[in-house]
């Protein structure tokens, strides 16, 4: 990407924070899904056919979460409604306002989209991410992804809403996605396509809830490092309210650069960052490299203790292994004598 998509990518200072930001939940560095309400008028008539997107943002930076949305409404509004009346479009070539505005009616009552559209996302955590990568099971990304559509295509099913037909932009090859969702929903139409962003009006809907959810959940992240700043009285790299390490993408020179300076030898970063992207995985192991650690010893410490030992309660004139075990003498703890 160049310098003018880096700056698409970054959270704008004044980020609208949708109900999908569960503040307690972001900084602690775990996942989680949330689900609107069901809007009036599919809650009216529940059998009421609709169509539902899905779309993901935050799939490459190697800080914050990867956020995938949907977004569902009646089959007859998705053109005259999102497209004709709002003018949804795919969230990249939108501007960080726009994008802001749209969410945001999509949140107020008094808003035509809020009483036509449902929306949900699920927030994968930057940790819970690196950590289903570096698991011994080696849960991919790809696989992440996957699973993250179906839970939330589940649960909007589970509430009831009568969907016909999904649209879903593509990780991979859309023909190996779409049959595999097929096996799972045989009665619904489903779609998998490339570009279905700018192609079908309701996932162009649902990667803005994606993306505002995915800028808004990367400002929070970069707060505590907002206060450690003003506490300790340094000047912050980033003008205010603005998050310093820029777009969170490895090549975006001021997400590198936060990562060198904010390196923790040890530990690295928090749970902000992807510790299984190439980019932390270089810094870390240079790192290491000229990091010492010495592990004290004990010079009184006997080279012949056994593991047995430290299970074992005696006194000063021994006693019988076995009987002795858990700390007590069988004859003692059952009073004969």
């Amino acid at each position: 990407m160049d310098t003018q998509d880096f700056e698409h990518e970054t959270p704008p200072s004044d980020v609208f924070m949708a109900p999908s930001i569960h503040k307690s939940e972001i900084l602690k560095g775990a996942s989680y899904s949330h689900f609107s309400p069901i809007p009036a008028h599919i809650a009216d008539d529940m059998s009421k056919e609709c169509v539902l997107g899905v779309d993901e943002a935050g799939r490459g930076p190697v800080l914050g979460p990867m956020v995938y949305a949907l977004l569902y409404l009646p089959i007859e509004l998705q053109q005259s409604l999102l497209a004709e009346t709002h003018h949804f479009d795919d969230s990249k070539v939108l501007t960080p306002e726009v994008r802001s505005s749209l969410m945001r009616k999509l949140c107020t009552r008094d808003s035509d989209l809020y009483a036509s559209c449902g929306w949900a996302t699920r927030l994968l955590s930057a940790r819970d991410i690196s950590a289903d990568m570096l698991s011994p099971a080696q849960h991919n990304l790809n696989a992440q992804a996957m699973d993250a559509t179906i839970a939330l295509i589940k649960g909007v099913l589970a509430q009831g809403v009568n969907v016909k037909e999904i649209y879903i932009d593509t990780i991979g090859r859309p023909d190996v996605y779409q049959k595999k969702l097929e096996r799972i929903w045989p009665t619904i139409g489903i779609t998998v396509a490339k570009k279905a962003d700018s192609l079908y009006p309701v996932v162009s809907a649902a990667s803005v809830c994606a993306k505002v959810t995915r800028d808004a959940a990367l400002d929070l992240c970069y707060e505590p490092y907002q206060m450690v700043t003003a506490s300790e009285g340094t000047h912050d790299t980033g003008a205010k309210g603005a998050v310093a390490w820029g777009s969170g993408y490895p090549s975006d020179a001021r997400t590198t650069a936060w990562l060198k300076q904010s390196m923790d030898p040890v530990f690295g970063w928090g749970n902000e960052c992807r510790f299984s992207w190439g980019t932390a995985k270089e810094l870390l192991e240079g790192k290491a490299a000229d990091l010492k650690v010495e592990w004290p010893t004990d010079d009184d410490a006997s080279n012949d203790t056994r593991m047995t030992d430290f299970f074992v309660s005696r006194g000063e004139e021994g006693g019988d292994e076995l009987v002795d075990w858990f700390g007590k003498r069988v004859t003692e703890e059952m009073g004969v004598f």
